[in-house]
């Protein structure tokens, strides 16, 4: 019997790969600048850029404050007397912006004093701070500085921010004294009264209860509105 051997050869042949060449890839990085360092900068507000003396006398008055607050007034005597009046008001606002009111009160009239005539701007950022910071017994005090004025621009864009942060401040005596005051100034007779400073002033007696202060500046207002209505 013959055998017979059946053999199965199995070739496993190998997959031919293809090696492909690498690509030689080259980065470029590039570096963009948009503008030089000051692009960065932010908008330059009015008031508030400070000198270098200005930067010298608030850190001098926050350190006598700190140490012996007897030399403030000493400090400011020597160190604000120096600043001219644009270095003057800036420290003064940026004494307000940290909330340092107790040093602006002092500072104030140093920085009225370099005003021909009363800045109601000035004095209506100095009744929002005492406000925000709880030092409302001084604003009497100011408005009775104020009064001493005699008169006051009542033309004056500022003075509508002023009756509204007394009024928001809760201040009743001290609305009506600047009310008298704008009377004392002409508002109302020999100035032609500004609608809108009537109109937040009739609103505020309204709310402090004085009835009669409110119709008198009503009245005021009903005196505009004819005059406007000849006019057309």
């Amino acid at each position: 019997m013959a055998s017979s051997v059946s053999t199965n050869l199995n070739f496993i042949l190998p997959h031919s790969s293809v090696t492909r060449p690498l690509k030689s890839t080259t980065t470029r990085q590039f570096s963009v600048r948009c503008g030089g360092p000051r692009s960065n900068r932010g908008p330059l507000v009015k008031g508030r850029i400070l000198s270098i003396e200005a930067i010298q006398a608030i850190q001098a008055l926050k350190r006598a404050q700190r140490t012996d607050p007897s030399q403030i007034e000493a400090q400011i005597s020597k160190t604000l007397s120096r600043l001219i009046k644009a270095d003057l008001i800036a420290a003064f606002k940026e004494l307000l912006r940290q909330d340092l009111t107790d040093l602006a009160v002092k500072v104030f009239p140093a920085v009225q004093s370099e005003c021909s005539v009363p800045d109601l701007g000035l004095y209506a950022d100095m009744v929002l701070a005492l406000t925000r910071t709880g030092l409302t017994e001084h604003i009497g005090d100011l408005i009775c500085d104020l009064e001493k004025e005699d008169k006051i621009q009542v033309d004056d864009k500022a003075l509508v921010r002023l009756v509204r942060a007394l009024i928001e401040g809760e201040q009743v005596e001290s609305t009506v004294r600047v009310y008298e005051l704008m009377k004392r100034s002409g508002w109302g007779s020999g100035i032609e009264i500004d609608e809108y400073v009537a109109k937040v002033l009739r609103r505020g007696f309204k709310r402090f209860g004085k009835d009669d202060l409110a119709n008198e500046v009503d009245a005021q207002l009903q005196r505009l509105s004819r005059v406007v209505l000849g006019k057309n």
